[in-house]
């Protein structure tokens, strides 16, 4: 009995031993990070607290002469950060006008992008005269980021055009004296 019981002690002894020796450290270990990154499409116009801006037009003061445009503004800048999905390798940025205006050609130009942005910034459309349905300004976006606020993003460039100017549609014929007409530009980031 004596044997037997210092046959199983042996054996349990080697068991312990055993097991000890598997679970020891060796010189390379490794574990698993979960990452997980967001689709984004995000679309501002900077600066926002004075992104509204007011154009016109000054009379001739002499007969036979058009109405003029004011100078161009180009104060406002396009803001955008995207990240794309798998399924749409890029996005574009589309304008429209809310609202016509009769015998105005409203024009929006967006430069190239500049500042403190990184990635595959969109390509400018160039000149283009705003209407009621989408176009796209900007084209050609990937996963990007073009930085915050003014001098960062496409600096965008209004200017008026009464009737037939370049690449206009309105007509001079239909212009209308108003003390003043308000229409409102939308920007939209979407899928390609």
């Amino acid at each position: 009995m004596k044997k037997l019981n210092l046959a199983i002690g042996i054996s349990l002894f080697a068991a312990v031993i055993s097991g000890n020796l598997s679970a020891q450290d060796t010189n390379t270990d490794s574990h698993t990070i979960t990452i997980s990154i967001p689709e984004v499409a995000l679309v501002d116009i900077e600066p926002s607290a004075t992104k509204n801006i007011t154009l016109g037009f000054t009379a001739p003061t002499e007969a036979g002469n058009p109405i003029l445009p004011s100078a161009a503004n180009n104060t406002l800048w396009l803001n955008y950060s995207s990240i794309k999905s798998v399924a749409d390798p890029t996005r574009n940025v589309s304008v429209k006008l809310n609202a016509i205006i009769p015998g105005i050609d409203i024009h929006v130009t967006a430069a190239v992008a500049s500042g403190s942005g990184a990635g595959l910034l969109g390509k400018s459309a160039g000149l283009l005269t705003l209407t009621a349905a989408d176009q796209t300004i900007i084209s050609d976006i990937g996963s990007a980021y073009t930085g915050n606020g003014a001098n960062n993003g496409h600096n965008l460039t209004y200017a008026l055009a009464a009737g037939s100017g370049p690449g206009g549609v309105a007509a001079y014929s239909d212009l209308q004296a108003t003390a003043t007409t308000t229409a409102t530009v939308v920007y939209t980031i979407s899928d390609n």
